[in-house]
């Protein structure tokens, strides 16, 4: 992509807000599978392992791609 110097703050609170909001929805949909399955009695399930497992995907997947924009300091 192709951007002026002054469009970078912009863009990077956008990123920044963007991954805060899909961290947050992670941490929701954690939470609801863990409660539902405690509350149910099934703890430890496939389908709880295989969301968890997807979870983690996707938050690796944001925390590469975000890497590659942070800044060196």
């Amino acid at each position: 992509m192709v951007f002026g110097a002054d469009k970078i703050p912009e863009i990077a609170r956008g990123l920044g807000k963007g991954m805060r909001q899909l961290r947050d929805a992670t941490n929701d949909i954690k939470h609801e599978v863990t409660k539902t399955a405690k509350e149910g009695n099934v703890v430890d399930t496939e389908v709880t392992k295989n969301i968890n497992e997807e979870l983690k995907k996707v938050k690796d997947d944001l925390e590469d791609f975000t890497g590659s924009l942070k800044r060196d300091k």
